[in-house]
């Protein structure tokens, strides 16, 4: 093995225990479900910028497995094919796509923008994936979820105009928007601190 590829895996290895020491950091919960990470996805990210989206994916696929490992006790209250849509929609998908965060880099001339755009791109198609799942897989919560206290007044008003598939899409939207927007601007605004730091420009 070249001192090169040594290299590759070691800080590729070092990078992928961030994502998952940073996934167990989270910001307050949210009271319906979902939380907000310290960044968890950057260094997926980070790997796909500086060694390029193969490696991203390779490294995002594997995330995702660590992902529903962790959270395979919730997986077991829902039914076969409940179960199959969400592994691969909340889990295979939503995490390997990030390994798609290096794919602005030879598009861009500067490396901020590259990076910053490619972040978002790949925590925007997460939202994707948990949006997909949300609307075939959790529809039934839509009515439950405008009800409750705090949204009931905006809520009466979504159950008054919407229903059936629109409402499903409305509910998926809201309920995976309230986690995952917050996660896409921390992590872009920490990925463009991190590429203008001297250190940090010289590996991209």
């Amino acid at each position: 093995m070249t001192q090169n590829k040594t290299k590759k895996l070691v800080e590729c290895g070092l990078l992928f225990a961030m994502s998952v020491i940073l996934s167990f950091i989270h910001l307050p919960s949210l009271p319906y479900g979902g939380s907000v990470t310290l960044c968890s996805m950057l260094p997926i990210v980070l790997i796909s910028y500086r060694y390029g989206v193969p490696w991203g994916l390779f490294s995002g696929f594997v995330f995702s497995i660590l992902q529903m490992a962790m959270g395979v006790s919730a997986l077991r209250a829902y039914t076969p094919l409940m179960m199959i849509g969400v592994i691969l929609f909340d889990y295979l998908l939503a995490f390997t796509v990030l390994g798609l965060g290096g794919i602005f880099r030879n598009r861009f001339k500067n490396p901020t923008a590259a990076l910053a755009l490619g972040s978002a791109l790949a925590l925007f198609l997460r939202f994707i994936m948990h949006f997909i799942s949300g609307f075939i897989f959790f529809g039934e919560y839509a009515e439950w979820f405008f009800t409750q206290d705090g949204i009931s007044g905006f809520g009466a008003k979504v159950l008054d105009t919407f229903s059936g598939p629109a409402l499903y899409a409305l509910y998926s939207s809201i309920y995976n928007a309230t986690y995952m927007i917050p996660e896409i601007i921390i992590t872009v605004i920490v990925a463009v601190i991190l590429s203008r730091v001297p250190e940090i420009q010289k590996k991209f």
